[in-house]
């Protein structure tokens, strides 16, 4: 959980967009291919339409995919992001118990006492209900890649939407502009998320949150101008999301409080004692002699019959 999701959401349409310029194909100067036929194209009538509405500004245009986009996504993350807080929530909770289970771990001098403690850290992750992967799920994601696809090659592959102007800033170059713009909306959402957070939480989140703007920056400074407006919207509307998540903390602070109290606390667990090598000496001795005298008696009974 220390690794930030929104970091390997970047990361991966990033990487998609780098797959997806690698994949359309031209001849004679025209692009064709699966890419093209089935996202660039339909990508670029759906520009046109919003285009149309607007009175031809392809930038309202993102601007407007953007929203709605996020609008239908936003049940969805903000649902995700108050299990993230509650896993939060949980993990500081429990944090005493954790560091306490990992002193003895770290004291543990034979293989069987550092599992039993281990399995002891796992009865506490089940009992309490804490999930590994912080109950962030890959559903938005799996949403977003299709539209920010189609947009990415809409914008390359269309004249219309290459040509397009917004703000006195080429949407089909890349604008320095919208890249700043986009790092500081992320840059502010990661801020945001950390309002409330225990400071120990705190200090594992800064890097991990700075990650995401940077990355955000030296992609949109690389991409068209189309690109870094579809990020900037985004990025407040991520804003948006954690104050929504922000306001309704408290009251999942004081649930879970009131669950944790409820869950009983987990034994320690007692790893077997491992046997004195004088101890296996002696027994391995007792051993021998029960099947010597056992082997004895055998071969006396033979003799007798």
């Amino acid at each position: 959980m220390k690794i930030s999701k929104r970091f390997s959401v970047t990361a991966s349409l990033a990487s998609l967009a780098l797959l997806l310029s690698g994949c359309v194909q031209t001849k004679n100067g025209k692009p064709y291919g699966f890419v093209y036929d089935y996202l660039a194209v339909p990508g670029q009538h759906v520009m046109d339409w919003l285009a149309n509405i607007f009175g031809g500004s392809y930038g309202w245009a993102i601007i407007i995919l953007t929203v709605i986009v996020r609008m239908v996504l936003l049940p969805v993350m903000v649902k995700q992001m108050r299990g993230a807080t509650v896993q939060q929530e949980k993990m500081s909770m429990v944090r005493p118990q954790m560091q306490e289970i990992q002193k003895r771990q770290k004291a543990a001098k034979t293989k069987e006492e550092q599992a039993a403690i281990s399995q002891e850290m796992m009865t506490l992750y089940r009992n309490n209900g804490i999930s590994m992967t912080g109950g962030i799920g890959c559903l938005p994601l799996l949403i977003q890649m299709p539209i920010f696809a189609a947009l990415y090659a809409a914008i390359r592959y269309s004249p219309e939407l290459s040509k397009a102007v917004f703000m006195n800033i080429p949407l089909g170059k890349s604008s320095w502009i919208l890249a700043i713009l986009a790092f500081l909306s992320y840059l502010l959402q990661g801020y945001l998320s950390m309002l409330g957070m225990p400071d120990d939480q705190k200090k594992q989140m800064r890097y991990t949150l700075l990650m995401s703007p940077v990355m955000i920056l030296f992609f949109t400074m690389s991409s068209p101008a189309g690109l870094g407006l579809y990020f900037f919207v985004g990025g407040l509307f991520a804003c948006l999301q954690t104050l929504i998540i922000n306001f309704y903390r408290p009251r999942i602070r004081r649930e879970i409080k009131e669950e944790m109290e409820k869950m009983p606390k987990p034994a320690p667990v007692t790893p077997a004692k491992p046997v004195a090598p004088k101890q296996v000496k002696a027994q391995v001795t007792k051993t021998h002699k029960q099947n010597r005298n056992r082997n004895a008696g055998k071969q006396q009974h033979h003799r007798r019959s």
